[in-house]
């Protein structure tokens, strides 16, 4: 069953769109409620990964907050995968109780562009969105980095691999440095203050890394430097 909130027109400037997906009914609750509350629209909760595709493509929300698991049909992973094939301006960020690094690397696979368990804080949440919202990705380094630990026992994509090397070693020197410091979560101005540079330069920097490695935003290009050992 899925809630869907009606369409507003005019008025207000329009607060950060989100859809929730949970098999859970009282969690889409709860979860409605805690970011109503910190000034987002919650414009739809769902319960299952078909539907969270069907109203993704429909409603063109800003992130998608989506668990792993869900009940019947596809899971949470695969309904990620579909939404970002989707190319839409919609990012997911995956809210789950599972820490599993199998989880976590496919869910980043997939496109997602944070990764949130479930006994997080309320604030903490809210500051995950924010991060997902401005493109900074929400991850946080211990997940990417048991993620990533694994990664070479369940097999990997070697072409891809072997591009993103590549690229890597396409990167200027000015680029390697903010490559290092965004795999470490920091964000631009905490970057740009350790490089004396301006935020809006670090802005073009990673805009620039991302586009050379061929990821979907920050969190993507900080596994590529961790995943090949790049960022120390």
């Amino acid at each position: 069953m899925m809630t869907v909130s009606a369409l507003k027109e005019g008025g207000a400037a329009t607060l950060p769109r989100i859809l929730i997906v949970d098999d859970h009914p009282l969690a889409r609750e709860g979860l409605r409620a805690v970011l109503s509350a910190g000034g987002f629209d919650v414009v739809a909760d769902v319960g299952t990964g078909e539907e969270a595709v069907e109203l993704a493509e429909r409603l063109v929300p800003d992130v998608v907050l989506m668990d792993v698991r869900l009940g019947a049909g596809i899971d949470g992973l695969e309904a990620t995968r579909r939404i970002t094939a989707l190319g839409l301006p919609v990012r997911v960020l995956m809210l789950t109780l599972h820490d599993m690094p199998g989880y976590v690397r496919e869910a980043l696979v997939a496109g997602a562009s944070g990764y949130v368990l479930k006994d997080t804080g309320i604030a903490e949440l809210r500051t995950a969105v924010q991060q997902v919202l401005a493109g900074q990705g929400a991850i946080p380094l211990d997940l990417i980095a048991s993620a990533m630990d694994g990664g070479a026992e369940e097999g990997a994509d070697t072409a891809r691999n072997r591009r993103q090397a590549e690229a890597l070693g396409s990167l200027t020197q000015r680029e390697r440095e903010v490559l290092d410091l965004v795999a470490l979560g920091q964000t631009n101005k905490e970057i740009a203050r350790s490089l004396a540079i301006s935020p809006a330069t670090v802005k073009a920097h990673v805009e620039r890394i991302i586009s050379k490695l061929g990821v979907s935003d920050r969190t993507q290009a900080a596994v590529v430097a961790t995943r090949s050992g790049y960022a120390e």
